[in-house]
């Protein structure tokens, strides 16, 4: 039955990396009844000897049992045997936990369905694993359901999987290895401990079993101390390792990169949850609501929007004074000046990035924030805006309809970044752009329709069942159903911007929320995402494409400049001079792409690098790697001098033999003194000085008989053989005499001694005497031997005494 306890325990052990989805802890210990009774029923059948296929159909109709007795114990009969109505009500509250994992974010409310949901599936791979393990005998086979439940967090939430939890489940693996062993080995008799003595008591050979099982064992630990160890001392290349440690995972204060998680996800997630929580309260001088933009979406793959990883310059940094000035946006526009003191909630957990008006030209912050010159996005890899209250000060563009139709040709750099569309994009959507855009001007008068495409002429309704990122999406929204939320609008009306030669990207962050007093209150319902086009000399500006008011999102209000009926062009001629991209009706299906939109693919696939560029070359940071790389490697050099240093303090001084008596008990102690623990530090630091520099100490040899041999073998001048002969004799009178005398100071004798056995080796090896000593590498190679030894005595245990049998 060992294999089936096995078998339970490993997939216990990887269950623990789900907690990062849940809030609560019921669902763990919910979904460990279930490994329970599979493992209950596991060893159930091993134990009557069932046929082997026999078992996974046991254990199924039991974990249906178990989750009828639990989910929907009010409909079955006795509240334990499964009914149709039980049955039913199990597929609908199925149901409902797969709709449930779709609306919200992780760390996801852990819900009956979702429990539900969870627990059948840790379930199942509990009888997978079982099923390799104990049926079929392939052991190994099970690190493959192990590992896909162990991938679903790595997959699914932004934050690193802990390290504890990483050491759990590969100590459960390891375990149902070690176990899968020692059944196979217990098939040729009992196993025994073999203990470990020193190489001169039993000399042993490759072919030792206990020899190869211990270096199972080895190799197991130490792969798990190498896969937590080597990503905290090695720089990584990417900036979110799966474990929550090592260079450039930005977490803790210190790091110069986090990583976001995808904009569009968390979107969907605030908008369906249930419990509409508030986010930031905010004033402004003209008591008028205000966008508060966080992230800003510039490229298009096709499925979904995501960002460049932005980037912050320490001569950026908001304490440093005004931010950049907003790209685009030039001296002759009309503008509003807005003061914007912003209250974040203390309930907001991680959020790296400020949400602030566009565009902010001025920000009083208390930490270490910097803009990207791009996009005005501002974020911290050092403090978070949980509680934090900040004022911006912002100089807002107000254009008119007439400066938007005679804006000046768009450069060449934002036309390569902002108008770049996947080749294969549906022909449907190119087609409808320019059905929609047809008759209109320039760029002004084509945003313009755009928006009232969306929100007046085209038949769309506002719905957030709408889910998915397919190739498919996009089409179906536009041409099929015309139903969705912020999300769907959005990036519909930025790509056909894009495909009408205007430069677009999608903005993720909040509406003006609702008046509360003297304030405006932003919850999580008012999450919002919306396009920005941008026009020459006037900068990026929002446009509102998704329904408002009670019929869409009841916040979202819709930019005044756009308010106006763009006017037809004289002549049937577009009003403004044909600029770069303008003419984009016939855009090519895709361009080189630009290098600095490469997308990062991280947590979700939609994710962004963050950096903050803090100056330091290059050279220097590889020169730091090596220097922490050298002082690593210097740590046996380390503690070799510190045993040396503490030993030198003791054969260092003088001792004395004299009989003392114990006052306590009036015994006469003559073998307890300073000359004791001084002769026995020079003895064992003379032994580790012969290990370091390649030579042996032979068990039998005595202390005169070692004395003999080194002073014969490697030719010690006189006063060599003279201090060798002085620490043997002291050695001796330690270890024989009754009352060995007076002992005078060790410490030049031993110098003169190591000092005669390095000059018989080669440079080399002195070098690595003092680096690597071999004497400190076999103490901690002892040291594993010791833990591994206490593996070897867990696995001896048992739980009672066999019974005797007569012979």
């Amino acid at each position: 039955m060992r294999l089936p306890i096995a078998s339970g325990a490993a997939t216990a052990a990887v269950a623990v990396t789900l907690y990062p989805l849940f809030q609560g802890g019921a669902w763990f210990w919910t979904s460990l009844g279930a490994i329970v009774v599979v493992t209950g029923v596991g060893m159930l059948a091993s134990r009557l000897t069932l046929p082997d296929w026999l078992a996974p159909p046991a254990q199924l109709v039991a974990l249906w049992i178990y989750l009828t007795a639990v989910f929907a114990g009010g409909k079955a009969w006795a509240g334990v045997v499964p009914t149709r109505d039980s049955l039913l009500a199990l597929g609908r509250l199925l149901l409902t936990g797969f709709a449930d994992i779709q609306r919200f974010a992780a760390p996801v409310p852990a819900t009956v369905s979702i429990t539900l949901l969870t627990c059948g599936g840790v379930g199942l791979i509990a009888i997978v694993v079982d099923l390799l393990a104990s049926r079929v005998r392939r052991a190994a086979l099970t690190g493959l359901p192990l590992l896909a439940l162990f991938t679903v967090p790595a997959a699914v939430v932004t934050e690193p999987i802990g390290w504890p939890a990483f050491i759990i489940s590969a100590l459960g693996y390891l375990g149902l290895l070690v176990a899968d062993g020692r059944e196979r080995v217990s098939h040729w008799g009992r196993a025994v401990l073999v203990r470990r003595t020193s190489a001169y008591a039993r000399p042993r050979t490759a072919s030792d079993p206990g020899v190869l099982r211990l270096s199972g064992k080895r190799i197991g630990v130490t792969a798990i101390v190498l896969a937590v160890l080597l990503p905290a001392l090695l720089p990584t290349l990417e900036p979110d390792p799966l474990f929550g440690f090592g260079v450039g995972n930005g977490r803790g204060r210190g790091g110069n990169s986090i990583s976001i998680p995808n904009p569009i996800v968390n979107l969907r997630g605030e908008l369906s949850l249930p419990v509409n929580s508030d986010i930031l309260t905010y004033t402004t001088s003209d008591n008028s609501p205000r966008y508060l933009r966080m992230y800003s979406l510039d490229i298009f793959d096709g499925q979904q929007w995501t960002m460049t990883g932005p980037n912050g310059r320490p001569e950026d940094r908001t304490s440093e004074g005004p931010l950049p000035r907003p790209p685009g946006q030039g001296t002759g526009v009309p503008v509003t000046n807005v003061t914007t003191k912003i209250t974040v909630s203390d309930e907001i957990r991680n959020l790296k990035f400020l949400p602030l008006p566009y565009p902010p030209g001025r920000i009083d912050v208390e930490g270490d924030w910097r803009p990207d010159r791009d996009t005005l996005m501002v974020f911290s890899t050092q403090d978070t805006a949980e509680g934090l209250t900040y004022t911006v000060v912002s100089d807002e563009p107000n254009p008119t309809a007439e400066i938007l139709k005679s804006t000046r040709p768009i450069p060449p750099e934002i036309a390569e970044r902002y108008l770049q569309l996947p080749r294969n994009l549906p022909r449907e959507v190119r087609e409808l752009a320019a059905r929609v855009a047809e008759r209109s001007g320039g760029h002004y008068e084509r945003a313009v329709r755009l928006q009232e495409f969306f929100t007046k002429d085209g038949g769309f309704t506002y719905s957030l069942s709408t889910q998915g990122h397919d190739e498919q999406a996009l089409t179906d929204f536009l041409i099929h159903n015309r139903a969705g939320y912020c999300e769907q609008f959005a990036a519909s009306m930025a790509v056909m911007a894009r495909i009408l030669g205007i430069p677009a990207r999608v903005a993720i962050g909040y509406t003006g929320g609702s008046r509360l007093g003297e304030r405006w209150q932003v919850r999580m319902h008012d999450s919002h995402a919306w396009p920005e086009l941008y026009f020459e000399g006037v900068g990026w500006l929002r446009f509102e494409p998704t329904p408002t008011g009670s019929g869409g999102q009841g916040s979202a209000t819709v930019p005044s400049y756009t308010r106006t009926e763009a006017a037809k062009p004289e002549g049937g001629r577009p009003t403004t001079a044909p600029t770069v991209g303008s003419g984009a009706l016939d855009l090519p299906n895709g361009s080189a792409s630009n290098p600095r939109n490469r997308m990062l693919d991280l947590e979700y696939g939609g994710g962004a690098l963050v950096t903050a560029d803090e100056g330091t070359p290059t050279a220097v940071r590889i020169g730091l790697g090596v220097a922490i790389a050298a002082l690593v490697g210097l740590v046996p050099a380390l503690l070799r001098w510190q045993l040396r240093a503490r030993r030198r303090r003791s054969y260092s001084r003088a001792a004395s033999s004299a009989p003392v008596v114990l006052e306590s008990t009036g015994v006469t102690a003559a073998r307890t003194g300073r000359w004791e623990s001084a002769t026995t530090a020079a003895w064992a630091e003379l032994d580790d000085a012969l290990c370091d520099y390649g030579m042996s100490r032979q068990p039998s040899e005595s202390p005169r008989a070692l004395a003999g041999r080194l002073i014969g073998q490697y030719g010690f001048d006189a006063e060599a053989a003279a201090s060798m002969t002085r620490i043997a004799t002291a050695v001796e009178r330690m270890l024989f005499a009754r009352t060995p005398g007076e002992i005078g100071s060790l410490r030049e004798d031993l110098r003169v001694v190591r000092r005669a056995l390095a000059a018989t080796v080669t440079r080399g090896r002195r070098i690595r005497a003092v680096l690597l000593p071999p004497s400190t590498l076999l103490r901690m190679r002892r040291l594993g031997g010791r833990l591994l030894d206490g593996f070897d005595r867990l696995e001896n245990l048992r739980l009672r005494r066999p019974a005797r049998r007569n012979v």
